[in-house]
């Protein structure tokens, strides 16, 4: 009984809610920075959203709990957008291994197109096994990979 007294006569412990509020901010800043920086090095990429929710309410400033459910928004969305960019890396790098088979044999990879978009290089351009001489050069197994821009022309 003499214990549950000593506990029951302690104060409630003080938090220092500024040092918690500096040390969730610094971890949303350098997540924002990560965040920024998964986009910089996608680009030119498409399709992946990079967006954040943004914190109910307007501005003001937020309650530790609303701190840490923005920290742990940034945390989620950072770990999927490198899942994302780690799948598209490794399309990106099944199809500059096809391209290059194309390259060295395209006999056995007819009428096979690869966009530079499917390789992570923009819009515009595609590789894309052909005969050569057009009739003639399919009768004769006379193939070859065309390199087309793809880009419309400035009207």
């Amino acid at each position: 009984m003499a214990v549950v007294e000593q506990i029951r006569s302690l104060s409630p412990v003080e938090v220092d809610e500024r040092a918690a509020r500096r040390s969730l901010r610094d971890q949303i800043a350098k997540l924002e920075r990560e965040l920024a920086a998964a986009f910089v090095g996608a680009f030119p990429r498409q399709g992946i959203d990079f967006g954040v929710a943004r914190a109910p309410g307007g501005p003001r400033m937020l309650s530790l709990g609303e701190l840490e459910h923005v920290r742990d928004d940034l945390a989620e969305r950072l770990v999927e957008v490198r899942r994302q960019l780690y799948a598209r890396a490794e399309e990106e790098e099944h199809k500059r291994e096809l391209l290059e088979r194309m390259l060295v044999e395209p006999g056995r990879y007819k009428w096979v197109r690869v966009t530079a978009r499917e390789l992570g290089r923009g819009d515009c351009g595609a590789y894309h096994v052909r005969p050569r001489l057009g009739i003639v050069g399919m009768l004769m197994g006379w193939w070859q990979v065309k390199v087309s821009s793809g880009c419309p022309l400035a009207t």
